[in-house]
This record gives C-alpha cells, sequence and structure tokens, in this order.
C-alpha cells in the first residue's frame, strides 16, 4: 500500500522501572511499556510500526516470569497493530542477581516520504496539543524509586494517590500506545505538523526535537492537570517545578503541533478515537536568549486524591 516509503526504526529500554516489576511480581506491564517506548518513537515521525522484536536477558531463566513479560510485549504489538516476529532470550550466569533480568526492544515501521514529519511548515501561530498520558510512563523511576523509599511506604503499601491499588500497582500502570490514533487522526484531519513524544528531558527536552531554528513553543501549564500520582512524587521529593517538568510528563505523554485553523477538528477526531486531548499553548518566534520552550502560569498538583491512612 506504499507509493514511495521511507522505513523508519527505534530501539529502546523500560529501563530501572523493571526494579518495581521484579519487586512486585508483576511482570506483564513492563512488556507494554518496551513496546511503547519503541513505537511512540515511530509514530511521531508518521510511521506506522510494521513489527517488533525483544531481547531478554537474565541470569537463570525463570520461564513463568519471562512468559508473563512476552504476553506484556504481544499485548503492547496488538495494541499498536505490529506484528511480534521473535526476539532473544539469553541466560547469562554472573551477569544478573537471582531474579533480575533486563529488557530491549527494536521496532521497524514505514512511512510515505513525503509524509514523513516534523513537517518543514511548523510556523509561529501553530497551535500545540497535548494528549495525557497514563501515569509517569516509563521515564523517571530511578527517582522514583527513591522516593518511595523516602516516604516510608513500599511496593506492598496501599497507593496514596490510587484507590484499591498498591503503591507498586500503580506505579506500574503501563505507558500508553498513541500509535492508533494518531495515525487515524493523520489519515483522517489536515494540519498535523508534527509530534514529540514526552519521554525523558521532559517537556523542555523533547518538545525542541520538532521546532525549526528561530521558534519556540508557549506552553500554559495552568492546561497540564497532573494527575494524582505527579502531585505525590512532588510532594514527597519537594521538587520544583523546573525538576518537575525536566523529569516527568507530567500528565501529557504526545504533544502535537497543528496549524491553527484545523486545531478544533484533529482534537475532536482524537477524543472520538479515544483520546484526553487539551490545548497546550501556540508555537511563538524564539527570544532573545534563543529558549525553545517558555512556560506560563504554575502547575497545580493539588494534593493526594486518597490517604494510605
Amino acid at each position: 500500500g506504499y507509493s514511495d516509503p521511507v522505513l523508519v526504526a527505534a530501539k529502546d529500554r523500560v529501563g530501572t522501572k523493571l526494579r518495581l516489576a521484579i519487586e512486585t511480581g508483576i511482570h506483564d506491564s513492563v512488556g507494554i511499556d518496551l513496546v511503547a517506548m519503541c513505537v511512540n518513537d515511530l509514530v511521531v515521525q508518521g510511521a506506522e510500526p510494521l513489527f517488533f522484536l525483544d531481547y531478554f536477558a537474565t541470569g537463570k531463566l525463570n520461564v513463568d516470569e519471562a512468559a508473563s513479560v512476552i504476553s506484556g510485549i504481544a499485548e503492547g504489538c496488538r495494541q499498536a497493530g505490529c506484528a511480534l516476529i521473535g526476539g532473544e532470550t539469553a541466560e547469562m550466569p554472573g551477569m544478573y542477581g537471582e531474579g533480575d533480568y533486563d529488557l530491549a526492544g527494536f521496532s521497524v515501521g514505514a512511512v510515505e516520504r513525503r509524509k514523513v514529519l516534523p513537517k518543514k511548515t511548523i510556523a509561529e501561530g501553530d497551535a500545540i496539543i497535548g494528549l495525557r498520558s497514563s501515569g509517569p510512563h516509563s521515564n523517571g523511576y530511578s527517582l522514583i524509586r527513591k522516593l518511595v523509599e523516602n516516604s516510608g511506604l513500599d511496593c506492598a503499601s496501599p497507593a496514596p494517590f490510587a484507590r484499591d491499588q498498591t503503591l507498586g500497582e500503580a506505579l506500574l500502570t503501563p505507558t500508553r500506545i498513541y500509535v492508533k490514533p494518531l495515525l487515524a487522526a493523520l489519515r483522517t484531519c489536515k494540519g498535523i505538523k508534527g509530534f514529540a513524544h514526552i519521554t525523558g528531558g521532559g517537556f523542555t527536552e523533547n518538545i525542541p526535537r520538532v521546532l525549526p531554528q528561530g521558534s519556540a513553543a508557549h506552553v500554559d501549564l495552568g492546561m497540564l492537570q497532573p494527575a494524582p500520582v505527579f502531585g505525590w512524587l512532588q510532594s514527597v521529593g519537594g521538587m520544583d517545578q523546573h525538576e518537575m517538568l525536566t523529569t516527568f510528563n507530567c500528565g501529557i505523554g504526545m504533544i502535537a503541533v497543528v496549524s491553527e485553523r484545523h486545531c478544533d477538528q484533529v482534537m475532536l477526531a482524537l477524543a472520538e478515537l479515544g483520546e484526553d486531548v487539551v490545548r497546550l499553548g501556540v508555537i511563538e518566534p524564539a527570544g532573545a536568549g534563543g529558549e525553545q520552550v517558555r512556560f506560563s502560569n504554575q502547575l497545580e498538583f493539588g494534593k493526594p486524591e486518597f490517604s494510605a491512612g
């Protein structure tokens, strides 16, 4: 179905979120995370993920744990609409502690050459749309684990910010996979010029990936409304706004840059596809200091909705 396709590839890992999976014994959700971190990086270039391969490494293979991880990977591939065509399972005694394992993923997608994103037409006045995240996704977990330790709680404690979940279960909420709604919006809507996956580095490091030289993104922080998990992390860590914005996605896992003329149409289409969308800001000329992301208003985290007692 392609006339002049370009192949796009991405590889990634889940990172230290795996430690929570190992400590809780919940292994399927990190498989979804692994796929998400790869395919979300493909779709920002306008590419449809075609296939995925995984790498599972451990000191001594626990078949049940590995099967649970792979089932999550398969579910992630279903959500992304791509094929899980194989992978590698490596037993390496002495390289990993008892019960430890590591994951890596690799995915390839395709896009018509003339439809590769971001477009060079991104310009002053274009709108910035945010798609809500499901939580911290797969970034900042070295800090999150330290904050859990400092809070005096553990993974089995009731989550202070989520009803009927342990802290471990809540923090293992898998990364949202945005592939199908974004590809559908690209097919049906005009005016979409670029996407940015908000991962490590938060807003300040990821939004500039789509911006042309001489432009900046103006983001209204009052529109973010971060989920209660972020309020709990900020409270426990005593982090300022800058640290939160450069460490976590703060409730927005993906942004889209859209022409102002088509903004409402794109937002409606994404909402009908099941996404929780919000208008975040606008593209402006870069300031005298050359900063590519500037913020107005303040992050409002509020208090966690629930209490651990």
